[in-house]
Parts: C-alpha cells; structure tokens; sequence
C-alpha cells in the first residue's frame, strides 16, 4: 500500500518515486507525490532522513531532516 498524505485542505496525495542517470553517470532518485496511486514507483512509507512539509499552496514535499 502506497504511503498517503492529506494536506489542510483534504486532498489526499501519495508518495512515489523514480530514478534517473545523470549525463555523468551518476543516478539520482526523484520522489514526488501524485493525487492517484501509481503501478510503478508507489513506496509504501517515507525514505529514511527525509521528513513531509507542505507548501503555503498545501502541495505536499519531501525535505531532508537536520
């Protein structure tokens, strides 16, 4: 089951992720949330190190925690 997350204002969100290379070689994970489950890149909790903030539009994103 894909993590969910409902802002102040009710919509439910869910997290997903994907991952890319860079021109260098370097590959690089990209983690975003979609209003609807996903077949691929739908994770089922929030990555370790990482924290859910919302923006002041109520979009949630994911932030590294200090």
């Amino acid at each position: 089951m894909a993590y969910s997350h409902t802002n102040e204002k009710g919509t439910t969100y869910f997290l997903h992720s994907t991952t890319s290379v860079s021109k260098s070689g370097k590959e690089r994970t990209l983690y975003y949330f979609a209003k609807a489950v996903k077949e691929k890149g739908s994770l089922d909790a929030v990555p370790e190190g990482y924290e859910v903030s919302e923006t002041k539009n109520g979009l949630p994103v994911l932030k590294k925690k200090k």
